[in-house]
């Protein structure tokens, strides 16, 4: 009998399949000897829609909710059932005796594979391959130690309750806001709280009123040392009370110089920063290069999924299991090319120390923290967007096994008229992990006091001809959100809640706030989509829509803690603690009292970005509406839907300030715009392009490539080469 495997996607079926000598494809399997490998497409199977429990609700009726069916139906998803239809006949064959689950190792992955086998109806005993790189060796060493499938079956449970109870608040909620009020209004329970974290902060820059401070500093004449004045009461370095600061300063200016009273230095040893999880490589990415979680999450995908060099990247934790630490140099090995071979080369002859702060078997759950697998590189394969994330991921990961960056602090205290100045500066001792990140520039550090180079003195010193002015500068309001700072307040929203419940902030805390790292890229950008949220520059604020839809929404559905409450009894579910049908119990009756609230609600709902232009559909007025990256005109008829691009920006760069262009219009009249002023008609932009060389097709650039390495392998004097090649020498 056959063992038949469901991988997640193709590209994981190829490589278990390479890896088990399946040789034979099929369409949507590859077959050997022992094993049929196939795959899903992503989810084959999902939740089925309202409709196809009663007909009745294909027209969105606030007399129809709440729906809550009895029993939740499975439907095939319409775009992928070709192949759902394949692994069915696959699941059936006589000669199939058990069914391997090889989706990704988490609780969605689970869901995946279950869902089709559930759909299928499934008899068949199941095995369960949990890895987390796909990388030859890690597929052989998971096929050696499969796992029963009845293990992960509280695994399922909780990924069907997350299904199901989002099915029953997310579609009764959003038909019964958008029934209420005659718009498209979408609500849930992880991006609703969202929007109320952006409202927040930007009622808190509207509130946000300026407070002036006040400093003093002390400038050498002979050096370009600066002390600054230091309040030995509260050790701050700023004063609201001007006056106050005046009299010092003139008491300051009365006395001219100083006196050294104190010259203190302390050895300071710094770990390197953390191993990537999924969040913080979003972060780091959208800080340095403005990639947005979506894009990233894409590179990341690629590159453990077709290069095979990066570990699984929908990862919670930032730390390795001790399991992974004899491994560590086979890694070294691999990735130790072009730039990283040196860095690489200096921890191959060391010892390997499994340092708390990197390996902690307690702090992973899923998968261990992103790094590189065992797979030879190869980097001139990837993309300038994949290199860029795999540098980052490298770089961290050979950081944590150098040593600490280790400086001594040196700490001059002046007295100028009993007043307090200090100086600060470092001296570094070992260089350590900062190694790995050579000549890149980094972030300045927060501080008062910064740190300058010092010259040598002592105690008792007397320093001549100060010159000590007041300096002057105001509170800044809190920053608006970006992406990085926006996945920050996602993971970590305990300070949004409302309630000082500690059980539900640990929670939070252990799962990872709103969201899972595996969602948080696709929850924003549907609230882009869905015209919740707009970009300013790289900021990010509500729409009216959005304001609007937060006055609507009832008060729970804005809340953390519900979220937080969800997660708490999800990871009980996963742990057997919890039955299913007792979670799902109290998701009913919330459903109920949320649409009943709904109902009930007084408030009213205005389109305040109506337009004249009529839509081509229906006659009525379109919405002028802010995507993430264009400009849109949506008809108000949610029935109709009928929408068009009127702007958008695009990757092409201004000649003039190497700004995006905007790319205004339609068809034959397309415009590029340039907030320098700048403009450019499309069909000028191409025959500017096309005499630059540009537009040429990665195909084309292989293309010649090969025939540049052909041409390099044959002799250089090709034309006598072929002339010779076609003389007959007669042997005497």
């Amino acid at each position: 009998m056959k063992s038949l495997i469901i991988a997640e996607k193709p590209s994981v079926a190829r490589d278990i399949a390479r890896v088990l000598q399946c040789k034979k494809s099929n369409n949507g399997l590859i077959e050997g000897e022992r094993y049929v490998v196939t795959w899903g497409l992503g989810h084959l199977v999902t939740l089925a829609d309202p409709e196809d429990y009663d007909h009745k609700y294909k027209e969105w009726k606030m007399e129809d909710l709440p729906m809550m069916p009895d029993r939740f139906k499975l439907e095939v998803i319409k775009q992928t059932g070709k192949q759902y239809s394949v692994v069915k006949s696959q699941i059936h064959r006589g000669d199939v005796g058990e069914i391997i689950i090889a989706t990704d190792a988490g609780r969605e992955g689970e869901l995946v594979a279950r869902l089709i086998l559930e759909k299928a109806g499934n008899k068949k005993p199941t095995k369960r391959l949990w890895i987390s790189s796909v990388t030859d060796k890690a597929i052989k060493e998971g096929f050696a130690k499969l796992k029963s499938g009845k293990d992960y079956d509280n695994l399922y449970d909780a990924a069907m309750c997350r299904a199901e109870a989002d099915w029953l608040v997310g579609i009764n909620a959003t038909r019964a806001l958008t029934c209420k009020y005659n718009a498209q209004l979408s609500c849930g329970r992880v991006q609703t709280p969202t929007l109320a974290i952006i409202a927040k902060r930007e009622e808190e820059i509207k509130n946000f009123v300026p407070k002036p401070y006040y400093g003093i500093t002390a400038k050498c004449a002979k050096s370009a040392l600066t002390f600054t004045w230091r309040d030995e009461k509260s050790k701050s370095f700023r004063s609201f009370d001007r006056d106050r600061m005046e009299i010092i300063l003139n008491k300051m200016k009365a006395q001219g110089d100083g006196l050294i009273t104190e010259v203190k230095s302390v050895p300071k040893k710094v770990y390197s920063p953390q191993l990537y999880d999924l969040t913080e490589l979003q972060r780091e990415a959208n800080r340095r290069f403005n990639y947005s979680a979506k894009e990233t999450l894409n590179i990341m995908q690629r590159l453990y999924e077709n290069h095979k060099v990066l570990t699984y990247p929908r990862t919670d934790s930032r730390y390795l299991s001790s399991d992974i630490v004899p491994s560590i140099k086979e890694r070294l090995d691999a990735c130790g090319v072009g730039p990283y071979r040196k860095l690489a080369g200096r921890l191959m002859n060391r010892k390997i120390e499994a340092k708390p702060f990197f390996v902690d078997d307690k702090k992973v759950s899923d998968h261990h923290a992103i790094i590189p697998t065992e797979q030879f590189v190869q980097l001139d394969h990837m993309t300038i967007d994949e290199r860029k994330i795999y540098d980052l991921v490298v770089r961290r990961f050979l950081a944590v096994l150098y040593p600490p960056f280790e400086y001594d602090q040196t700490e001059l205290t002046l007295d100028i008229g009993g007043e307090t100045f200090a100086a600060r500066g470092k001296a570094v001792t070992v260089i350590g992990w900062k190694e790995v990140y050579e000549n890149q520039e980094e972030e300045d550090e927060e501080g008062e006091l910064k740190e300058q180079t010092l010259p040598v003195l002592k105690k008792g010193d007397r320093i001549l001809d100060l010159t000590i002015v007041m300096t002057e500068g105001k509170t800044k309001p809190p920053a608006p959100f970006n992406e990085a700072t926006l996945l920050s307040a996602m993971e970590n929203p305990v300070s949004y809640m409302e309630t000082k419940d500690s059980g539900l902030a640990k929670a939070l805390g252990e799962t990872g706030g709103l969201g899972t790292v595996a969602t948080r890229a696709d929850i924003i950008e549907k609230l882009f989509s869905s015209f919740l949220l707009e970009k300013r520059g790289k900021d990010i604020f509500l729409t009216s829509k959005a304001k609007q839809l937060l006055t609507l929404v009832p008060e729970d559905l804005k809340k953390p803690e519900l979220t937080a409450d969800w997660e708490m009894k999800l990871s009980e579910i996963a742990a057997g603690k919890l039955k299913r049908a007792a979670f799902m119990a109290d998701i009913r009756r919330y459903s109920g009292d949320l649409i009943h609230q709904i109902k009930s609600g007084d408030g009213s709902f205005r389109h305040d970005n109506v337009t004249n232009t009529k839509c081509p559909e229906c006659g009525k007025r379109m919405l002028s509406v802010k995507g993430k990256n264009s400009e849109m005109l949506v008809c108000q008829d949610r029935e109709c839907g009928h929408r068009e691009v009127v702007s958008k920006t695009s990757n092409a760069r201004c000649p003039v300030c190497h700004k995006k262009l905007e790319l205004k219009g339609k068809g034959e009249g397309q415009i590029f715009v340039c907030k320098c002023g700048y403009k450019e008609k499309l069909s000028a932009f191409k025959d500017r392009r096309s005499k630059e060389g540009a537009g040429v097709s990665k195909k084309d650039v292989a293309k010649y490539l090969n025939k540049q390495k052909k041409e390099a392998e044959e002799p250089i004097n090709s034309a006598f080469a072929d002339a010779f090649a076609k003389l007959k020498i007669k042997d005497d």
